[in-house]
């Protein structure tokens, strides 16, 4: 084993930072057999220097100029745990620069500037390592760019946001409505005080936009991908969809079409129960990849936390010092200045089934006014699902009417609803969700 230390600058030292520095100190003899090499954090930045950190991180080795971090000769990797774009995209690189290489855990910096960084590690010949950005603990990184290199990737769907996927346990779970489950995941510290990236599906369009790059060569930002988040569902469509066996589920949603354009997206989707996605509880993440060699895989744990993505940045720090970072840097070619002949994008699913809730009139005919809508624009009715009205509803109040469509092309599906929209017997928008097979 190499005597000589991995000098580490630890840029965030909260609650992943001070875990990180945590382990390297516990665990250290043991990470230090599996890198070949001591790992060892020299500099910590943090916006109060005087008070100590986990990993002995205090006096000198603490600062609150990321500067003196990257500028240090002592520092070889520079692990950036800021969050955000500013001053994470200057710290990282500032770094390459500097001849360090970089671990993040930053989702967002990969998704809006990937070319730059990636472009700029080419140039100063270091690497940029990024597990812990994606699924937390899950190693979905090292999976689609090794693990998996003999296959052409044909799909994949990703539950990746902990947060929705705690809140939509919730609703199901326990009858919660959106308001009293979002309460409680911010009471238990899986929600933000403010937790619209989340809930809007934005945090998980930035680990879509790295997963496609991986898994298909894409270059996208997170404009790119149309996205809805879960912010706007009702207690009533779970019901309903647990009705008819399926499970919502948040997903980031990726497949190479036929004719060789890869479908994109994020938006709630029908999962059927009993199935792997359908069966992902609570915080956790699950990601399904489908390979033409492989077939179907499944890849499930925290997405989330202090240790699961510790875990990841400590995998990439040994990645680093071992040199297998940089051997799969080199080949991999992640964000090319130029994009070539990279598939093009649109979103997606084109075809799928789906389900539809109409708020109607319970008036004689107001089905085959709707199915006669449907057909006109070559969808066809699988299944329909109409309760009784409740003692309590007038003859004027709208009540709910559930189709699940057969398989539908999603441009003459978004026609239909716009028609259907302006029936007299329709009092609401028509709320549709696409069906995950």
């Amino acid at each position: 084993m190499d005597g000589r230390p991995l000098g580490i600058g630890l840029v965030g030292v909260g609650t992943v930072g001070g875990t990180v520095a945590h382990l390297l100190e516990t665990e250290g003899r043991r990470l230090s057999l599996r890198a070949g090499r001591p790992l060892e954090v020299v500099r910590g930045v943090v916006r109060d220097p005087s008070r100590p950190r986990p990993g002995g991180l205090h006096g000198e080795r603490l600062t609150a100029d990321w500067r003196a971090v990257v500028a240090d000769p002592r520092v070889e990797v520079v692990v950036e745990l800021l969050g955000g774009l500013t001053p994470a995209r200057e710290v990282v690189l500032a770094a390459l620069e500097a001849g360090k290489d970089v671990v993040t855990a930053n989702k967002a910096l990969l998704a809006e500037h990937g070319t730059e960084i990636f472009a700029a590690a080419r140039r100063s010949g270091r690497v940029v390592a990024f597990e812990a950005a994606v699924a937390g603990g899950i190693p979905i990184i090292q999976a689609l760019s090794c693990g998996l290199a003999a296959n052409r990737i044909e799909a994949l769907a990703a539950i990746v946001n902990g947060t929705c996927n705690f809140i939509l346990t919730a609703m199901t779970g326990r009858e919660l409505s959106y308001e009293s489950a979002l309460r409680q995941a911010q009471e238990l510290g899986y929600a933000e005080s403010d937790p619209t990236l989340d809930v809007d599906g934005t945090d998980t369009a930035h680990k879509l936009a790295l997963l496609v790059q991986l898994a298909f060569g894409v270059t996208v930002t997170t404009a790119d991908i149309p996205r809805v988040g879960i912010d706007r569902l009702e207690t009533l469509d779970l019901k309903f969809a647990s009705e008819l066996g399926y499970a919502v589920k948040l997903l980031a949603t990726a497949r190479l079409a036929g004719d060789g354009v890869v479908e994109l997206g994020v938006a709630p989707r029908l999962v059927r129960l009993g199935t792997p996605l359908a069966d992902v509880q609570g915080a956790y993440n699950a990601i399904r990849v489908v390979g033409d060699v492989v077939g179907d895989t499944l890849f499930y744990g925290l997405g989330a936390g202090a240790m699961p993505t510790a875990s990841s940045v400590l995998g990439d720090l040994v990645d680093v010092a071992c040199g297998r970072a940089a051997r799969s840097f080199a080949v991999l070619g992640l964000w090319p200045e130029r994009a070539g002949n990279q598939p093009a994008v649109r979103p997606g699913p084109a075809f799928c089934r789906y389900y539809l809730r109409f708020m109607i009139l319970d008036r004689p005919g107001a089905l085959g006014q709707i199915a006669a809508v449907l057909g006109r624009h070559g969808i066809s009715i699988a299944s329909v699902i109409q309760h009784d009205p409740g003692e309590t509803d007038g003859p004027e109040s709208p009540v709910p009417l559930i189709l699940m469509t057969h398989q539908a092309d999603s441009v003459a599906l978004r026609s239909a609803l716009a028609e259907a929209d302006r029936l007299e017997v329709i009092r609401r928008p028509t709320v549709s969700y696409a069906v995950e097979e």
